[in-house]
C-alpha cells in the first residue's frame, strides 16, 4: 500500500523559529459563514464575520490555518454563552495554544408586534459574541447595538410646536456571569430611550410612538444612566460598557455619553 502524499510533505508551520518573539494574536480575520445563533423563539439562521485568534509560543513559526475553519465547519450549537466557550476550548485545543479569542459580528432579529395595530414585523440589531481565554481565564462579552428614537428635553421645554427628535443607537456591551438572552439585553435598551423602533407601523401606531417619543423626552446622559442601573439590579451582568449617540437632528455631530463599571470591583 502507497503512503498518503502528505507523510512527505514538510509541516513548515511546526518547524523552530529563532528569533524569540511570541505572537499575542494569529489566525483567520473577517472570515464569512453561516450561523445559528440562539433566541427565545429558538435557534436562528444568520451569517456571521468572525476573527479566530490564538497566541503563538515564540519557538514556533506559525499556526495552522487551516485548523479554525475545521473547527468552526463541525460546530453545530446555536450561538450563546456556553456554546461559544465550548468552541473556544475546542479551538484551543486543536490549536494546542495557551489562550485564544473568537469573534462574531451579525445580524439578529427581533419578531416584534406594534404597539396599536398588532401587526407583526422583524427588526434588526447588530449583535457580537466575544470568547476569550487569557492567563486571567475564559471571558463572554455580549454586544447588542440597539437602533431607538431620541427626544429632546431641551427643545421641548423652549420650544412653542413640538420638539426636536432623531434616530439613536444605544449599545450594551456586557460580560456575562450567566446565559443573558440577547431579546432580554435589547429589551434593557428599548426601556431606556424616548421610544423603540418597529419595522412596520400603521398611522394609528405611529400616532402612538410620535406621542410616546414626546411623553418621554431623553438626554444621552439619561439613557446610559437608566441601562446602567438596569444592569446594576442584573445578577448575569458582571460588568458592562454603555453607550449612547443620538444622531442630532438640529446638528451636523452627534451627542454621545458613556458608562463603564466592573460590579466585581465595587463588592
Amino acid at each position: 500500500m502507497n503512503a498518503p502524499d502528505n507523510m512527505y510533505l514538510p509541516d513548515v508551520q511546526a518547524s523552530a523559529d529563532r528569533r524569540n518573539l511570541a505572537i499575542q494574536r494569529v489566525g483567520v480575520k473577517s472570515l464569512a459563514h453561516p450561523v445559528m445563533v440562539a433566541t427565545l423563539r429558538g435557534p436562528q439562521p444568520s451569517v456571521a464575520s468572525i476573527d479566530m485568534y490564538v497566541g503563538l509560543p515564540a519557538h514556533q513559526k506559525g499556526t495552522h490555518m487551516s485548523r479554525f475553519i475545521d473547527v468552526l465547519q463541525t460546530h453545530q450549537q446555536p450561538l450563546a454563552m456556553n456554546s461559544a466557550t465550548t468552541l473556544l476550548d475546542r479551538m484551543i485545543t486543536r490549536l494546542d495554544a495557551a489562550n485564544g479569542l473568537i469573534e462574531f459580528r451579525l445580524p439578529f432579529f427581533v419578531l416584534k408586534t406594534a404597539p396599536v395595530s398588532g401587526v407583526e414585523s422583524l427588526m434588526d440589531y447588530q449583535l457580537t459574541l466575544v470568547a476569550e481565554r487569557t492567563e486571567a481565564g475564559t471571558r463572554f462579552r455580549q454586544r447588542v447595538v440597539v437602533p431607538v428614537t431620541s427626544l429632546c428635553p431641551c427643545s421641548k421645554k423652549v420650544a412653542d410646536f413640538g420638539a426636536h427628535n432623531q434616530r439613536a443607537h444605544i449599545s450594551i456591551t456586557a460580560e456575562l456571569a450567566e446565559e443573558l438572552p440577547v431579546e432580554h439585553q435589547i429589551r434593557i435598551a428599548e426601556d431606556a430611550s424616548s421610544c423603540e423602533l418597529w419595522g412596520l407601523l400603521k398611522r394609528p401606531d405611529e400616532k402612538f410612538v410620535t406621542e410616546r417619543a414626546y411623553s418621554n423626552p431623553k438626554f444621552v446622559e439619561d439613557v446610559v444612566r437608566d441601562v446602567a442601573l438596569a444592569l446594576n439590579a442584573d445578577d448575569r451582568v458582571a460588568s458592562y460598557t454603555v453607550e449612547a449617540e443620538n444622531f442630532e437632528s438640529i446638528h451636523n455631530h452627534s451627542a454621545y455619553a458613556l458608562i463603564e463599571h466592573d460590579k466585581r470591583k465595587a463588592r
